[in-house]
């Protein structure tokens, strides 16, 4: 390394330090981290490694492991159009606010990741856990701890080392044990669940109108309404909203700029920009997020300018 080039190095990760440590949003969040989504490098972060609850962030997770699931199942994978039918053991779950999926109930798979990942639908979430479960061959367990087992393998494949997760939709109050995770590993997560095309566009979406079919309503349509209020501004197009009692308020975005275009000798070179910023328990956390959107671009300008070194904590 040249020591011009070294002296930027140096210069960049001594301000990335003292901004980590002085930032003046770290009162604002039990923990949050920025991070990029391409290197896994964390920009700033305030109790990134903090084990906390993460309420309904953990249906990332459960999204993922439905769409590895049907990537793994042959040629063109398994068919999301597929109908699930509502578990009764969903239905202790059901709160205000949700779809209302009623016992006797089926939707498409496709349509529960839409409801589970914009509207947080727990019954969504617990009955993709039940139906793919069932397919996963868990033996003499049921088929939701057979899926959860998968979330925890997931979460140990992407170095997740701070994680638990306890159950597919993210509510704390009827666990006897409590799931947990950081932001620092939900920044891991949310990188890998970026780089996948489907769960991209599962939560870019604003609305979407899903169908449901059987039960004493018979077939009906219900719209959709995405829960993150910043999807859109800034070029945010994802990806989770999240809260419990114990959580608090939580919340994941995600924002692209163009590709940084560059020739060295006779190769081109792009590099994808992508910013994940991760807030844990926060009573502002849309204004939060913006606020440290912003303010992660701001470093990664520098970062970039610097060389985009690596050294310090990555979330890959």
């Amino acid at each position: 390394m040249s020591k011009p080039h070294f002296l930027k190095t140096f210069l960049f990760l001594l301000l990335l330090g003292l901004t980590t440590v002085s930032s003046a949003f770290a009162a604002d969040a039990a923990a949050y981290a920025i991070s990029d989504s391409t290197t896994g490098f964390i920009l700033e972060e305030s109790n990134g490694a903090k084990k906390l609850q993460i309420a309904s962030l953990t249906k990332i997770a459960t999204a993922m492991v439905v769409l590895d699931w049907s990537a793994s199942r042959g040629p063109g994978g398994a068919d999301l159009a597929g109908l699930a039918n509502i578990p009764d053991s969903a239905l202790p779950i059901a709160a205000s606010g949700g779809v209302g999926f009623e016992p006797g109930d089926s939707c498409s798979l496709r349509d529960l990741l839409y409801a589970a990942l914009m509207q947080s639908d727990n019954v969504a979430a617990a009955t993709l856990a039940d139906h793919v479960g069932r397919t996963m061959g868990g033996g003499t367990a049921s088929p939701t701890v057979t899926f959860v087992a998968q979330m925890n393998a997931l979460a140990r494949k992407l170095g997740m080392t701070h994680t638990r997760f306890i159950n597919p939709h993210g509510l704390d109050r009827l666990e006897s044990t409590l799931p947990y995770s950081t932001a620092e590993d939900l920044s891991k997560l949310t990188a890998y669940a970026m780089a996948n095309s489907a769960f991209r566009f599962y939560v870019s979406q604003k609305e979407r109108k899903i169908t449901i079919l059987g039960g004493p309503n018979g077939q009906r349509e219900y719209l959709l309404r995405n829960t993150n209020e910043v999807l859109g501004m800034n070029a945010i197009d994802g990806v989770k909203t999240g809260s419990t009692a114990r959580a608090g308020q939580c919340l994941i975005i995600s924002a692209a700029k163009a590709p940084e275009s560059r020739q060295q000798g006779e190769v081109h070179i792009v590099t994808p920009r992508r910013l994940n910023v991760v807030i844990l328990g926060s009573p502002n956390r849309f204004n939060l997020a913006v606020a440290l959107l912003n303010h992660g671009w701001s470093l990664y300008d520098s970062w970039s300018a610097a060389g985009r070194p690596t050294q310090g904590k990555t979330a890959h």
